[in-house]
């Protein structure tokens, strides 16, 4: 019997961008839900603000 995948693809979106009227910038990575099962919040570059903000998972 074959293992079930534990690493998925999650998205990433700013929540900075949408408050300030800018288009909101998304990544992709991946995240092993059962070590992480809730929703993940990086710090990653927004080229429209031109400046490092908070991105939370999306589905």
């Amino acid at each position: 019997m074959a293992k079930k995948e534990q690493r998925i693809m999650i998205t990433l979106e700013c929540t900075e961008a949408k408050t300030e009227g800018k288009p909101a910038s998304r990544y992709t990575t991946k995240k092993n839900k059962q070590n992480t099962p809730e929703r993940i919040e990086l710090k990653k570059y927004n080229p429209f603000l031109r400046r490092h903000t908070i991105h939370k998972e999306i589905k």
